[in-house]
């Protein structure tokens, strides 16, 4: 990984290309991120360096964590990461990471936590065939069938059954970088991310471009 920054999601938009084609971008609000700490092989085993973003009141944050900022010298800030680069060695404690380390035709990977759709049943959320819908079937949009009941006698693991959706963490891959607004830290993204409007989203070079 050579570059990353962590953002926030603001919402999708589209925009006209120099052919005139409409292209549908997710906007990003990436950055500014201060640089806290760098770990480095003698003392911690391997180098990353960790980033805060965000800002967030004082009395929300706890002692240990505002010390962190104390000894860096930074404001506080309400999401932390850690980014193991290739090269660490560029970079400062105090730096700011901008948007502008992201320039448009990059590839890039986005991770977030997808959105949360509660307790679903197994055709939501398992994309499940459902039954006859006529009023003469008693089967519509259950479950159906658990296993055999004599061998092995059990639900084996993994079965697709009801139960809790989204709100998982979720990585799409090779994104591509539309346009960089750097006087307001906005990177504009083909296409949809993971999340709802104002999450915080993570934004590193592509793994497999």
């Amino acid at each position: 990984m050579k570059k990353a920054i962590i953002g926030r999601k603001i919402g999708m938009t589209q925009i006209f290309n120099e052919d005139g084609k409409v292209i549908p971008v997710t906007v990003v609000e990436a950055g500014p991120c201060v640089v806290i700490q760098k770990k480095t092989i003698e003392k911690d085993g391997y180098e990353a360096i960790k980033v805060g973003f965000g800002d967030i009141r004082e009395k929300l944050v706890n002692k240990p964590t505002k010390g962190q900022f104390v000894k860096a010298g930074a404001s506080l800030r309400r999401t932390l990461k850690e980014f193991r680069l290739e090269d660490c060695s560029g970079y400062k404690v105090g730096e700011e990471i901008t948007a502008e380390i992201f320039v448009a035709g990059d590839k890039i990977d986005v991770s977030g936590v997808s959105k949360g759709k509660g307790f679903q049943g197994v055709i939501k959320r398992w994309h499940a065939a459902r039954g006859p819908m006529s009023h003469g079937s008693k089967f519509h949009r259950a479950p159906g069938s658990m296993g055999a009941s004599s061998d092995p006698s059990k639900t084996f693991k993994n079965k697709h059954m009801p139960g809790h959706m989204g709100a998982q963490n979720k990585t799409i891959i090779n994104l591509e970088v539309v346009k960089v607004i750097a006087e307001k830290n906005l990177i504009l993204i083909k296409g949809a991310i993971p999340g709802p409007n104002k999450g915080t989203v993570v934004i590193r070079n592509a793994v497999k471009a």
